[in-house]
């Protein structure tokens, strides 16, 4: 069976096109195309769906639970405490809720590092995404712990064998939480197996004073830093070590927005970044320091937030929308391109339209999208999502749970 799209807008071509899609691919882009199930593009936009490279998707039972506390204390005392009363199934209702939120906002892929993440990956292959997965390794200088995330890291890459559309990943939290020990580990098994590192680096500077020497080069000096690592916010660097990043391959992960309400300080250096040739990308981070995954959100800050310092062409729009569809995480897609993965999304149309990717990064929102295809399947039409209901329903009650059980 086939799908068509009809006269939509693609972004980088002038005209209205017919798209059809078979077997998870597209096959065919061209004018008065057949197709079997029908999909109407008129006045929309049809885009590479969104790649959200830094999320903690089970967070999003903690959503609006401890805002606007200084870090140490929503770390140490909401956050951490909370955590340590989640359930298997609370991730599982937590990662569907945040699949729901993704898929009606455009984003089809992202990179995630939780707990029970053998739930999360259900939820995920239920939700009929795609998604990079790692266990979150912290053995806090412990021996006994990090014997124990060394088994539950084997037990979770295990797991996901036969998910065709989640790989796994490796997950050192960061240098506070991991010791040398452990991150020398992680960066062993990662390249004995061949898989991403999924890492946070630099996002505080209580992180930066309290490493002897440089965060990035002690990294380096193990091996965790290549092309197969992912490193979340990277705000507290300086050139060198941006250099560092750039001369490694490392895929840098901004996330704007959970940097401003966190306060961490400072905006991320992105002229260096770029100047350097960082790859970059855009994550949202857990929705307890973001509260929603919306990448056309996340995107708009990131590039507004750049320019107050005086320069109006720092990250423009179209470099910003490349950060919002590349293919960090090799699933196939990116590209509204014959041959290429069907990881595709339908965005109604501003009014006017004079800038179509103008339109996406400052104008529209998540809700602007209306259709989402991943791997070929219509996981929204016209905006609603089988099983949407029960999901809402469940997620609410493991929230309220949990919560409760903190009074």
């Amino acid at each position: 069976m086939s799908i068509l799209i009809k006269e939509c807008s693609i972004i980088g071509r002038e005209g209205e096109w017919d798209v059809r899609i078979k077997d998870g691919k597209i096959d065919e882009i061209g004018e008065s195309l057949d197709g079997d199930d029908i999909l109407d593009g008129k006045g929309k936009y049809l885009s590479p769906g969104f790649i959200n490279t830094h999320t903690h998707a089970a967070m999003t039972l903690l959503r609006g639970y401890a805002d606007d506390l200084p870090l140490d204390k929503w770390l140490n005392e909401k956050i951490w405490p909370l955590e340590g009363k989640l359930t298997a199934e609370d991730v599982y209702w937590g990662t569907k809720l945040a699949c729901l939120d993704m898929i009606k906002s455009g984003t089809v892929a992202f990179n995630d590092m939780y707990f029970f993440m053998d739930s999360a990956a259900q939820a995920v292959e239920d939700m009929g995404m795609k998604a990079t997965l790692c266990y979150g390794f912290l053995d806090m200088g412990d021996e006994d712990k990090l014997e124990k995330e060394k088994d539950s890291t084997l037990k979770f890459i295990k797991d996901l064998e036969g998910m065709d559309n989640i790989k796994p990943a490796v997950g050192p939290h960061s240098v506070y939480t991991v010791s040398q020990e452990g991150l020398q580990w992680c960066s062993e098994l990662s390249e004995k197996m061949d898989i991403p590192i999924h890492i946070h680096i630099a996002e505080t500077e209580k992180e930066i004073n309290d490493m002897e020497g440089s965060v990035v080069e002690h990294l380096d000096r193990m091996g965790l830093l290549n092309k197969r690592t992912i490193a979340a916010h990277c705000v507290w660097l300086n050139k060198a070590e941006i250099d560092i990043l750039a001369k490694e391959n490392v895929v840098v992960s901004h996330c704007p927005v959970s940097n401003m309400k966190l306060g961490v300080g400072k905006p991320m250096d992105y002229r260096s970044m770029r100047e350097a040739g960082v790859f970059m990308s855009l994550g949202t981070d857990g929705c307890a320091s973001n509260n929603n995954l919306d990448m056309f959100e996340e995107a708009k800050i990131a590039a507004i937030l750049h320019k107050m310092k005086g320069d109006t062409t720092l990250l423009p729009a179209k470099e910003t929308y490349e950060m919002m569809i590349r293919d960090t995480l090799h699933t196939g897609g990116g590209a509204v391109e014959e041959g290429k993965s069907a990881d595709l999304i339908l965005i109604q149309k501003g009014v006017p339209d004079h800038q179509p990717i103008s339109d996406i990064v400052y104008t529209l929102n998540g809700c602007a999208v209306t259709d989402t295809i991943i791997d070929g399947e219509v996981l929204m039409r016209d905006r609603e999502v089988e099983g949407e209901e029960e999901i809402l329903n469940k997620a609410s009650y493991h929230a309220n749970k949990l919560v409760s059980e903190m009074i």
